[in-house]
């Protein structure tokens, strides 16, 4: 995978994770379950952080590829996915800045220097600060179930991210979240199971 390809794949996990640990977004008087009563269940907390089981299905592995580790999100920008097995790997995104760290390895990045990817800072941005309006310019929102159980599907509008991510699905009871789902366009997949642990302190 290219590291711009790369790139765009650490940032749709990201996205991801923030509307997991925590975004705010509008209230809205209607009867059913809604995005808007989603996003007000989810962002109830300005932070958060999260154990995480991933599994990733990969066309050329007969089996699943696993590992584990914590998630964590501070407002207002600041995002990280910290895997710990099983070899240690950190995502942070802060900003305009993307840093990864594999072992001893460690690079970073100013995502608004990559053109492929510089588009889904504001989706990010606009998740974090609640602004549906822009979240829906990059992505078709679909939410189905109730508020026990239900499944938001994140689609890409933009053709640079939908040749790298199909889908994102979201599922979680009221404002807990259970499980992402990521749907590469090459066929490969990922499922990563998430069990809340509470507000950073």
């Amino acid at each position: 995978m290219s590291r711009a390809a790369y790139l765009r794949w650490s940032i749709a996990i990201l996205l991801a994770l923030g509307a997991a640990l925590g975004i705010a977004g509008p209230a809205a008087a209607a009867e059913g379950w809604t995005i808007a009563q989603l996003m007000q269940a989810l962002g109830k907390q300005s932070s958060g952080q999260a154990t995480f089981v991933e599994r990733k299905h990969l066309a050329v592995l007969d089996q699943p590829v696993e590992s584990s580790g914590e998630l964590r999100f501070q407002a207002p920008d600041r995002l990280e996915k910290i895997t710990l097995k099983p070899r240690p790997e950190s995502l942070v995104l802060e900003g305009d800045n993307l840093t990864v760290t594999r072992g001893k390895k460690q690079f970073s990045v100013r995502l608004s220097d990559y053109g492929a990817v510089a588009g889904f800072i504001d989706s990010i941005r606009a998740t974090l600060a609640g602004d549906r309006a822009t979240l829906e310019r990059t992505y078709a929102l679909h939410l189905a179930g109730s508020a026990e159980r239900w499944t938001l599907t994140l689609l890409p509008r933009d053709q640079r991210m939908a040749e790298v991510i199909v889908r994102i699905n979201i599922a979680g009871t009221r404002g807990q979240l259970r499980e992402i789902e990521i749907i590469q366009a090459d066929g490969d997949r990922s499922v990563m199971e998430i069990v809340a642990t509470g507000p950073i302190r």
